[in-house]
């Protein structure tokens, strides 16, 4: 009876797994603070797509590391780094959506999402080269392109860019409301992405603030995306659910690493149950408007039939 009355469900569609790809493996290498989690050579994803494709999930989003960093970040737009080179080899293997973040922060040896001077962020410098690696992306087959760096005018930029390079079918989901946040730890692990110097709250939105996340999400929309996210994800369901009523746009939201660290350290203390506590998470931001859904749990929470 409560199935038939159920008002919400999290269709594995719905569902997208992010991937770390590294170019320096060529085992999948485990993440010390991300239980079942990876980084994977560029070349070696046919397996985690193809599992991703008999789940049914939307797709994979690619986070790349680069053989090495610069000051500029170079390696971010390489024709052979690492998520260019990890698109060209999934082209054909599976029925997915390839998504790519779009950031320096991984790239430069500042770690910061743009170009970092005198202690703050050089905006307009930082979103042509944000441009330039979204285009690369696009080039390599990428079917979602996604600014993650909350600079000023980046999908814009992006969105003239792509078109002026004939990818007008190319996507732009935009990372619209990226709170300044304490749940992004192991994902820096991860990805070596935390910052030499001072931090990104100058340009990450402080998450005391509502209206103005609204209001970012806003600017993303007149300037070209296509699907809005907030992230992270589970202390973001008022703005899921005021940015529901306010436009008509798909949202996203991203079920950040932190968010999946802590379930894990508490599932494998037995302080709460896995499967329940995974199902009711990502029902709660189907619930307040997720339309998709990016998180770690993906293959898992299909796989296990939690949702």
């Amino acid at each position: 009876m409560r199935g038939a009355v159920r008002e919400t469900s999290v269709p594995p569609g719905s569902l997208f797994l992010p991937v770390f790809v590294d170019p320096s493996v060529t085992e999948p290498a485990p993440l010390s603070s991300m239980p079942g989690q990876f980084r994977w050579s560029p070349e070696g994803l046919g397996p985690i797509a193809e599992r991703a494709t008999r789940a049914g999930i939307g797709g994979l989003i690619l986070f790349g590391r680069p053989a090495a960093k610069d000051a500029e970040g170079s390696g971010a737009w390489d024709p052979q780094g690492s998520v260019q080179r990890a698109l060209r080899s999934l082209r054909g293997k599976g029925d997915l959506i390839l998504a790519t973040d779009v950031c320096l922060c991984a790239y430069t040896t500042s770690g910061h999402c743009g170009y970092w001077k005198d202690h703050h962020l050089e905006n307009d410098r930082s979103v042509e080269a944000i441009a330039r690696i979204a285009v690369s992306h696009a080039e390599a087959g990428a079917d979602w392109v996604a600014p993650s760096a909350m600079l000023d005018g980046q999908v814009r930029h992006i969105r003239s860019a792509l078109d002026a390079r004939g990818f007008t079918d190319t996507a732009i989901l935009a990372y619209a409301a990226k709170f300044a946040s304490a749940f992004y730890g192991p994902f820096r692990e991860a990805e070596d992405s935390a910052p030499s110097e001072g931090d990104r709250k100058g340009y990450q939105m402080d998450p005391a603030n509502a209206r103005e996340a609204l209001h970012e999400m806003r600017l993303d929309a007149e300037e070209g995306a296509d699907i809005l996210m907030v992230k992270p994800a589970m202390t973001s369901l008022d703005i899921l659910a005021r940015a529901r009523t306010e436009f008509a746009h798909p949202l996203a939201a991203y079920h950040v690493s932190g968010e999946y660290a802590m379930l894990k350290a508490a599932a494998a203390r037995g302080w709460l149950d896995e499967a329940t506590a995974v199902a009711e998470t990502l029902t709660a931001l189907r619930r307040a408007g997720a339309g998709l859904i990016l998180t770690y749990y993906a293959l898992e929470a299909v796989e296990s039939h939690w949702v």
